[in-house]
């Protein structure tokens, strides 16, 4: 090997860029702020912070969940008012009220609107 050569430069900048990930490694491990390849430091994310987020997003997700059951209960409902007999029944007989050239027998009691009536 040659320490002039092509060889020995690419060595170098390997050993250096290993380096450079090996100490970056440990420092994630340890919880340090990292160094990125600039020199500047990215900071790790506070573990309280996605704490907090993972929170909130679990509470979000079970009132979501809670509203669900809640239109699926109703709608349970609504499909037992729709397909429930007696519902098709008062319009059956509502129906059977007016069957054409029958006349109809429960007129009820006439309105006297044209009478007056005096004080």
């Amino acid at each position: 090997m040659s320490w002039g050569g092509p060889g020995f430069v690419i060595a170098i900048i390997a050993i250096s860029t290993f380096g450079w990930i090996v100490n970056n490694w440990i420092r994630a491990k340890h919880g340090y702020e990292l160094e990125d390849e600039w020199g500047g430091k990215s900071k790790k994310r506070d573990n309280s912070e996605a704490k907090a987020e993972t929170q909130r997003l679990k509470a979000e997700n079970n009132e979501l969940n809670e509203k669900l059951d809640m239109m699926q209960d109703r709608m349970i409902v609504l499909e037992k008012i729709v397909t429930d007999r007696g519902y098709s029944l008062s319009d059956e007989i509502n129906a059977l009220r007016d069957i054409p050239g029958k006349p109809n027998t429960d007129a009820g009691v006439p309105l006297s609107i044209n009478t007056k009536t005096k004080a």
